[in-house]
């Protein structure tokens, strides 16, 4: 049997120039787009693994799962969704202040909204374990009632309210300001109380820009370093969050089991995440009906 001259030319074209003439015929933009991810996202978290990978499945089983990495995850995650979910609500509520109400400084307040962006996690943790000590503006009016918050794992959470709140606020802000108010006076006219509007008219809406606020709320505490470093105690299996945990065994010399409790945190968070836009597109979906 015989080729056709065109067939036996492309049986011996190189399988690389063909892979280059596809990637030639691929938008600027997505090459861009591309690379850009390539290298600073996919390279770094692919070396983690790598790294990771050089310890034993039984050895890396026991580091990822050892007492104390067990309590940072309890720490760390638990107290970072509690915080994102407080804020999904109060952040919602500072959202619809700032966006339905004219007052006073109102353009001071909605700055002062972003200051946790521009401080320094340091900064922001040195001023709250100052202004929550036993001596401090609130702490010492906590201390009576035997609430201590800097250096307990209540402190983390403290730390980690603030330093997420901005997510939420600045995410809802632009859908609020974007709804039409007339369907809320729709709403009012056939006898809608205003707690009966909010539930059925304006919550249905805003309901997944509200999630994508507490993901992004909920990333950026799992993260949080600088702050809680400092509020907190860094005492093991009460208030030792996990990146505090990475840094004390790269402080050891201990890069691989760093990277084990990272790949760890990195699983967690990604699942979560995903949970969460899951959730956001079946809201979506559910609304459109």
């Amino acid at each position: 049997m015989t080729l056709s001259p065109s067939v036996e030319a492309d049986s011996k074209t190189p399988v690389w120039k063909g892979l280059l003439e596809k990637l030639r015929r691929i938008p600027w933009t997505w090459r861009i787009t591309l690379v850009y991810l390539t290298v600073m996202l996919f390279i770094p978290i692919t070396a983690m693994f790598l790294k990771a990978s050089t310890e034993p499945p039984a050895k890396f089983w026991a580091i990822a799962t050892s007492e104390i990495a067990l309590a940072t995850y309890n720490v760390t995650f638990v107290t970072s969704l509690s915080a994102a979910l407080l804020n999904g609500v109060f952040g919602t509520l500072i959202a619809w202040v700032l966006v339905r109400y004219d007052f006073p400084f109102k353009r001071i307040i909605d700055a002062t909204v972003d200051l946790p962006f521009a401080l320094p996690t340091s900064v922001a943790g040195l001023t709250l374990a100052t202004v929550y000590s036993n001596n401090g503006w609130i702490g010492s009016l906590l201390a009576p009632l035997g609430i201590k918050v800097s250096f307990t794992r209540l402190g983390v959470w403290v730390a980690m309210i603030f330093i997420s709140l901005p997510f939420v606020v600045r995410t809802v802000q632009p859908v609020l300001q974007e709804m039409e108010q007339e369907t809320e006076e729709a709403a009012w006219s056939l006898g809608a109380s205003q707690w009966q509007t909010f539930w059925k008219v304006i919550l249905p809406p805003l309901f997944p820009t509200i999630l994508t606020g507490v993901a992004l709320g909920f990333s950026r505490a799992v993260g949080e370093y600088g702050s809680t470093v400092i509020i907190s105690s860094n005492t093991p299996f009460q208030d030792l969050i996990a990146p505090v945990l990475i840094f004390q065994r790269l402080e050891q010399y201990d890069y691989s089991g760093a990277t084990v409790i990272g790949v760890v945190l990195l699983a967690i968070s990604l699942v979560l995440l995903l949970a969460i836009n899951f959730l956001q597109a079946w809201s979506r979906r559910y609304d459109s009906k």
